[in-house]
């Protein structure tokens, strides 16, 4: 949906432009650097309780459960910036972590996001990439390659020591000397399109990234035929498709109803991310799956 000027909340329309040229708008705001320290006190409590690591379990959609991340996706500043580039009815499609600390090998190799996430690779898709602390080349900050986002491409599988659930990889020639890397202070957030080629390198340096990346998706977006059915959350506005379930926003930390659904939601998640790898390969066959 292209937003007149007029509309716009928090961009401007040469940010909203950049965006569609190039695939990714950074830095944005999103959080006050207060909020950004409270958030983090909250994961580094999180983690003392399960080993001095987030817990794996909750490593996708953990804002069904804690309070804290539910604000942060339903967090006003960063909608407006959100909705300038989806428009007014916007879906939170789900949320995962990427934690590195000091040379613990973790990367994330460059590939494409939507083909693995079961819904239409046509639309405008945005993750939102929020730095909890500050994300920077010596850490590892995520990385982009700029008009990437306009056709979808293969991908090969089985990376070691990659973060991604697959270990999936773009298997085209990527440039890197075309890379641009988006640095952020905490409480700042990066915008990319779900077609984005995108990844970043391993952590050499003593502060730790702490990212949480949310998924963000227009309220008309289908999901792929022949897969199970999904779940989202409204984040703003309205839904008027219902092409998804609806999850409800938690109250409180881990109530037990909250954590059977999201468990329920991360299994449906996990059978989807299966089944897409033969759904992505029908639609690099197809003609016209290239976004423009």
């Amino acid at each position: 949906m292209d937003q007149n000027v007029a509309q716009l909340k928090a961009l401007t329309a040469t940010q909203v432009a950049g965006f569609r040229e190039h695939g990714y708008l950074s830095p944005v705001p999103a959080l006050s650097a207060q909020a950004a320290r409270e958030a983090r006190a909250r994961v580094e409590a999180i983690e003392a309780q399960h080993g001095g690591k987030w817990p794996r379990h909750l490593s996708l959609k953990s804002h069904l459960v804690y309070t804290f991340l539910d604000r942060i996706v339903h967090h006003p500043a960063l909608l407006d910036v959100v909705e300038d580039i989806l428009g007014p009815d916007i879906l939170c499609w789900s949320s995962r972590w990427f934690i590195k600390d000091r040379k613990d090998g973790g990367f994330v190799s460059w590939h494409q996001d939507v083909p693995y996430w079961g819904i239409d690779v046509g639309e405008n898709i945005v993750t939102a990439w929020v730095a909890i602390s500050p994300a920077t080349r010596a850490n590892g900050c995520m990385k982009v390659i700029p008009g990437s986002h306009r056709r979808l491409v293969p991908h090969r599988e089985g990376v070691s020591n990659n973060l991604l659930l697959r270990g999936q990889e773009v298997a085209v020639t990527v440039d890197e000397s075309k890379a641009v890397y988006m640095e952020l202070a905490a409480g700042q957030a990066s915008l990319h399109h779900g077609l984005m080629f995108h990844g970043s390198e391993e952590s050499l340096d003593d502060e730790r990234r702490i990212g949480f990346a949310i998924r963000y998706i227009p309220t008309r977006v289908k999901p792929v035929d022949g897969l199970p059915r999904d779940s989202v959350q409204l984040a703003r506005g309205v839904d008027r498709y219902r092409h998804f379930d609806h999850e409800p926003r938690p109250v409180r930390d881990l109530d037990p109803a909250d954590v059977e659904r999201h468990k329920i939601a991360t299994a449906t998640y996990a059978e989807i991310n299966r089944l897409a790898v033969d759904k992505h390969l029908e639609m690099i066959a197809a003609p016209g799956r290239a976004h423009t």
